[in-house]
């Protein structure tokens, strides 16, 4: 059975990557929807952005990034709240770059480079974070 141990460094940048750009896209799909139908959302699109990119995060990292095999609404549950909980502090950082840029510059542009930059960031403390105290791996 693979494990997170038995991933080489560069295996594991390279799958925790590509995961964190599938959710960047759904993320930011999401927006570009509602901001389609309601031009002045910003706030609502962000919230469902936000929401269907940790659950596609959470699906891949689960599986492919820490190898969690637990099944179960209460396994998920619990874990699926504990994810959501140390993306508070990450989604932090995301909302405030997407914000900051889009409040200094006013275009899609920037807002979505702001939000590119603040995901990648925070994509990075949220691995560690879920390392430590979702999924509890023990890379030794």
């Amino acid at each position: 059975m693979t494990t997170l141990a038995h991933l080489s460094t560069s295996a594991l940048v390279l799958r925790y990557a590509g995961f964190a750009i599938l959710a960047t896209l759904a993320n930011l799909g999401a927006q570009r929807m509602v901001l389609g139908i309601w031009p002045k959302g910003l706030f609502v699109a962000m919230i469902l952005g936000t929401g269907i990119g940790l659950v596609v995060k959470y699906l891949l990292d689960k599986r492919w990034i820490f190898f969690d095999v637990e099944t179960g609404a209460r396994a998920h549950g619990r874990k699926f709240g504990l994810y959501t909980a140390m993306g508070l502090i990450t989604t932090a950082i995301f909302w405030g770059m997407e914000a900051g840029a889009w409040a200094i510059w006013h275009s899609t542009m920037a807002r979505e480079v702001g939000a590119i930059l603040g995901l990648a960031i925070g994509y990075v403390v949220k691995f560690h974070l879920d390392r430590r105290f979702v999924f509890q791996t023990d890379l030794s």
